[in-house]
């Protein structure tokens, strides 16, 4: 069921994950089928069961999308202080 964005401007939707990510867990579910009916090779379909909880929609936001900002915020981006009296 593909659900037109109230915003014209949001991202458009695909059940609980954007267009983007149900294209990447379709190649990496094709690669990790692959993997583990040829090699035996089970952890690509882990990353691909990970990956896709972890991008799912839930008002606007995802859990990745979190992880994100919270990585820049405490870990990436420079943070200044200067203390004046």
């Amino acid at each position: 069921m593909y659900m037109y964005p109230d915003n014209l401007k949001a991202k458009a939707t695909l059940w609980l994950w954007e267009l983007k990510d149900i294209g990447i867990i379709g190649v990496e579910l094709l690669i990790s089928v692959f993997a583990l009916a040829q090699l035996g090779f089970m952890p690509p379909i882990v990353i691909t069961a990970v990956y896709s909880f972890l991008t799912i929609q839930f008002e606007d936001t995802s859990i990745l999308n979190f992880i994100r900002y919270a990585c820049g915020f405490f870990l990436l981006k420079q943070q200044k202080f200067e203390w004046r009296l």
